[in-house]
Order: structure tokens, then C-alpha cells, then sequence
């Protein structure tokens, strides 16, 4: 399977974002993008291959995000927008959204969130997994609390502004999944990160499955 997932990699890369979303959902599945995700060193991108459907449904599903994916860099500056497979990866630094050892949302974090807010409520047929993510400084356990803490306060503020309970799941990974290079500060920064995963509900799934076979 990390042959597999290796080769997927390296065959999609000619590919442009919504084609990929049809050819990494054929060969996808739970397992798949778990073991994706490790090879790529990114959990966001496991997740959403995870999550993938595939084939002519998947590239319509694929074609739906590139649109809200360029409607999210438009809107939120502050983030870093990237569209893998059949979903959205939209990252946010958290000195954006908390103060230092804090889980406490800035007001510039409001002002973000309340942006990004306006998105997902004009595309409601997808679910979000909310993402916290430490450096390496500090106890596991520490960053452990702190990266779910995190998690839990941008989910309780999306509720508190309407979006959906049941859009929204929350993990915290500490410090164990880090993206960047934990040796130089600037990578350390970086790692200090709340990321969103937006996928298709199964409602936007049915209706592309429809779409695929006109």
C-alpha cells in the first residue's frame, strides 16, 4: 500500500486539481489515505483521499470545490488556501488566531473566521474537520490539550455563527503530525497551525453522481 500510495503521488502530479479528484478517489478508501497522508507527511491530504469517491463523480465533486476553493482565497487573505483531491485544505497560522499558549480566539481571528464563515455558509453541503496543530517545544500532553483546545474553540465559534453542529468534527494532534521543519523557528512557526478539511456531505455526493451520468 505505501508503493501504491507513493505511485499515486507521483502519476497525479501532471494532473490538474479536479482531474486529480477523479483519479485519487479510484484508488482510495480509509486505509489508503491514511497510509497517503503518512507518505505525503500532510494529514489533511490523508483525510480528504480518505474520503474521496473517485471516477467521473468524484472529478464533478472536484470541479464544485476548485470554485469555492478560489471563492475562500478571494475572501480570507489570511489563509493559505490548497485544493487536494476532491476537497479543500485551508490553513491557518495560529499566531493569526490565538495569542501566545493561548486558545483564545483573537479579535483578528473573528474577523478571519467571520470571512471564511460567509464561504462555507454559500456551499453547505460540505463537512469540516477542524485541525489543531503544535510545535515541538513543550510536554506532548501539553500540546496535546492545547492543539484540541484550539480545535474546539475556532469549531464553538463557526457553531455560535451558524454553521451546522453536525458540518463540523474537531481533532487535536500536538505536536505529532508537523508539516514543517521543527528545527528552525521559522518552520516551528509554521507547525503552530489550525488547518480545516472541507469534503463533500453526502448530499453534494449524491447530487454529483446524478450530475456525472447526464
Amino acid at each position: 500500500m505505501v508503493l501504491s500510495a507513493s505511485l499515486l503521488l507521483s502519476s497525479c502530479a501532471s494532473l490538474n486539481k479536479t482531474q486529480k479528484g477523479g483519479a485519487i478517489g479510484a484508488a482510495s478508501g480509509g486505509a489508503m489515505g491514511a497510509i497517503i497522508g503518512k507518505v505525503a507527511g500532510n494529514t489533511g491530504l490523508g483525510a480528504i483521499i480518505g474520503a474521496a469517491v473517485g471516477g467521473a463523480t468524484g472529478a464533478v465533486i472536484g470541479n464544485k470545490m476548485d470554485k469555492q476553493a478560489k471563492e475562500i482565497e478571494k475572501t480570507v487573505p489570511d489563509a493559505k488556501v490548497e485544493r487536494v483531491g476532491e476537497g479543500i485544505v485551508v490553513e491557518f497560522s495560529s499566531n493569526v488566531l490565538f495569542g501566545f499558549d493561548s486558545s483564545t480566539l483573537s479579535n483578528d481571528a473573528k474577523t478571519n473566521l467571520d470571512k471564511l464563515v460567509i464561504v462555507l455558509n454559500t456551499y453547505p453541503d460540505t463537512d469540516i474537520e477542524i485541525q489543531g496543530h503544535t510545535d515541538n517545544k513543550g510536554s506532548n500532553t501539553y500540546n496535546q490539550n492545547l492543539s484540541q483546545n484550539r480545535a474546539s474553540a475556532v469549531s464553538g465559534y463557526l457553531y455560535n455563527k451558524g454553521i451546522a453542529n453536525s458540518r463540523i468534527r474537531t481533532k487535536g494532534f500536538g505536536e505529532n503530525v508537523p508539516k514543517y521543519d521543527n528545527n528552525t523557528e521559522d518552520g516551528r512557526s509554521q507547525n503552530r497551525r489550525v488547518e480545516f478539511l472541507i469534503t463533500a456531505n453526502e448530499k453534494m455526493k449524491a447530487e454529483a453522481e446524478k450530475e456525472a451520468v447526464k
